[in-house]
């Protein structure tokens, strides 16, 4: 069994109490030491000994913000929307629903959940800790009332997405699935530019947000212990049981 099948090979139920001790090892723990080294990162940047390299970062901004075209804020005011908090979890509400229907296998179905949480856990108790003030540009969208420091849009679709990839791979259609894994790839790229654009992070905002959400992915989508050999077993215990009977 590898990481990207562990799923396929694997479909037998967990026991509640199973799935509920695994969220808790296998996500919760490993978020909290994720969580610190997000933080000490934002310290160093916003009261630390990397404070001038985020001065010097505005230089992307004020360069980004004089090429500024009427065309390209119509484009990145799509991929900022994108990443908006009722974006990401209508999209991943309905991701939900749609892959319980179809494998009726609600453990699997609720990785892209559990990875959106995730992120928006570490990026909640981080803004709550570190005040990083945004690129002194002139900001095209709404400016939230939270720390510049990670960028949550792009921890958002990125933890969304990059899930949503691992799970178009078992999409049978060869072109579609590639159609729908680059998507998925590109998409949170798209929005963390757009933020950028947009003047309301500074890069390494969104290159934090970036390995945040895709931490996130990857504890989502391990987060329940998988046994390639479950199924083969249990088919064995049902048999003999049968026969005993």
């Amino acid at each position: 069994m590898t990481m990207l099948t562990r799923w396929h090979d694997d479909q037998s139920r967990p026991e509640l109490k199973e799935a509920g001790r695994d969220l808790a090892v296998r996500v919760a723990l490993p978020l909290v030491g994720w969580w610190l080294i997000v933080v000490a990162i934002g310290w160093t940047l916003a009261d630390g000994p990397l404070k001038e390299y985020g001065i010097r970062e505005e230089r992307l901004n004020r360069w980004l913000e004089s090429s500024r075209t009427s065309l390209f804020d119509n484009i990145t005011l799509v991929f900022s929307w994108a990443g908006a908090t009722v974006s990401i979890i209508g999209l991943c509400l309905v991701v939900v629903a749609v892959v319980w229907w179809r494998t009726k296998q609600w453990w699997y179905a609720v990785v892209p959940l559990i990875a959106i949480s995730a992120q928006a856990l570490v990026f909640f108790f981080t803004t709550l800790l570190i005040d990083r003030e945004r690129p002194d540009v002139e900001k095209l969208d709404d400016s939230p009332p939270t720390s510049s420091f990670p960028s949550g849009h792009t921890g958002a679709a990125t933890g969304l997405y990059f899930t949503l990839g691992l799970m178009a791979l078992r999409i049978q259609h060869r072109g579609l699935r590639a159609v729908v894994v680059t998507v998925c790839i590109l998409m949170p790229f798209a929005v963390a530019s757009a933020r950028l654009y947009r003047g309301m992070h500074h890069l390494s905002d969104v290159i934090v947000a970036i390995v945040n959400g895709l931490v996130a992915c990857l504890l989502a989508w391990n987060w329940l212990r998988r046994d390639p050999a479950a199924d083969g077993r249990r088919e064995d215990e049902h048999a003999g049981m049968a026969t005993r009977h």
